[in-house]
């Protein structure tokens, strides 16, 4: 318990008659320094009750704004499902639960399927909230244009000229499609060993076309709540319709599209909901303009039967660990702006790395300069090389001596 802090004591003065005129100057004098002694004091502890007054008075509000909304009745979440004459079918968000309620004439007609509104114990609609996309869909990674373009892709020859034709020709010139008679492909599937560059392919075709790129993993979109990872999809998908022309790319889709199992457990059925609903969102791809879909997957043999069929995805495009040739031009581009010493072997290294993906090369290039800048050295050499190579191979077996100069 805090207590009040004590006065100071009152200074006090008396004189003695027999005093002289200098001895009673002294005396006044030294009772004027004490009573201002006294004085700053009092005003300290004056200053330091006013700001305890301050937030007492603080800490009185915010407990009484707390005890107001205590009193108030919780309002929750909900969906109009349906619109009758004068009744409305709500579903409650977090419990599924559907409601058939009234509402009157003047809400009525503000109301449309699809809408959310707060509602409270007795399931009457108290307000309409404002129509927005969900807030995790606006925090997806979204770039009005990559900086990756088809020059800092190297190995890849034939995944960029058949991604080229299935997304950006379309989204550049669509006219090319209707002269030949053909629809253009709907979507794209890359699929291949982890690091080997379907996302940079994504990101280069989206700056190519000026499209803005909106990337997502798939196990964002499985959700801890029924229907939540549905929800997510649309939007997702109504962000792309806000901001085409636009690029959707969804990394490890293989995390909602997996075969579907004969298991009953809820989390699998909300996994199954999240499938259906992408299903349906990209059956209906062809009316939503300038929109093209790109996804990516490591374990290409999970996927369900479902999501492969023509009119979802009708480019399967395989992105294979790159051969010595592919691997020279990737070190190529990752090395152009170091500073190299003659005994450099690009080729050699190439050679060397079998087995490398695009971005293990692109760390054993970082972690060749690491080693030359450990030893105050701004030219990297073919030993720092190496020494990066023993550093950054998975190779768990001893293996002969590497040189790559």
């Amino acid at each position: 318990m805090s207590h009040s802090p004590s006065l100071p004591d009152r200074p006090t003065l008396e004189l003695d008659p027999e005093m002289s005129e200098s001895e009673r100057l002294a005396a006044l004098r030294e009772h004027y320094l004490e009573v201002s002694q006294v004085h700053d004091e009092l005003t300290d502890q004056l200053e330091t009750a006013r700001d305890r007054q301050s937030e007492l008075r603080e800490e009185v509000d915010d407990l009484q704004e707390e005890n107001e909304a205590l009193k108030t009745s919780s309002l929750y979440l909900a969906t109009v499902e349906e619109l009758t004459d004068d009744q409305v079918l709500l579903k409650q968000h977090g419990n599924n639960q559907e409601v058939l309620t009234d509402v009157s004439p003047r809400l009525h007609d503000r109301l449309e399927a699809g809408d959310r509104v707060a509602i409270n114990d007795s399931f009457a609609i108290q307000t309409v909230l404002d129509a927005e996309t969900d807030a995790r869909a606006q925090a997806m990674e979204i770039s009005e244009k990559p900086e990756v373009s088809y020059e800092d892709i190297g190995g890849l020859e034939s995944q960029v000229r058949e991604v080229r034709e299935a997304v950006e020709d379309p989204l550049t010139n669509p006219g090319k499609f209707e002269t030949v008679g053909i629809e253009p492909p709907t979507g794209v599937l890359l699929h291949g060993p982890p690091g080997t560059g379907k996302t940079m392919l994504a990101k280069a075709v989206a700056n190519q076309t000026d499209a803005t790129f909106i990337k997502m993993a798939g196990s964002e979109l499985v959700q801890k709540f029924i229907g939540e990872g549905a929800r997510l999809v649309r939007d997702l998908f109504e962000l792309a319709a806000e901001r085409e022309p636009a690029i959707i790319f969804i990394d490890e889709i293989d995390a909602i599209a997996s075969k579907r199992t004969e298991s009953k457990t809820s989390g699998d059925a909300e996994v199954q909901r999240t499938m259906m609903q992408l299903l349906s969102e990209m059956d209906g791809f062809d009316q939503r303009g300038d929109i093209s879909i790109i996804a990516a997957t490591n374990r290409f043999d999970m996927l369900d039967r479902a999501i492969l069929r023509p009119g979802r995805f009708d480019r399967l495009i395989e992105v294979p660990e790159p051969d010595g040739a592919g691997r020279e031009q990737i070190l190529a581009i990752h090395t152009a702006e170091m500073n190299l010493a003659d005994d450099v072997d690009l080729e050699a290294i190439a050679d060397e790395t079998e087995g490398f993906s695009g971005a293990e090369l692109e760390s054993l290039a970082t972690e060749a300069g690491m080693f030359a800048i450990r030893d105050g050295r701004t030219e990297i050499r073919g030993v720092d090389f190496e020494d990066a190579h023993k550093k950054v191979s998975t190779d768990e077996a001893p293996g002969k001596p590497i040189a790559f100069y």
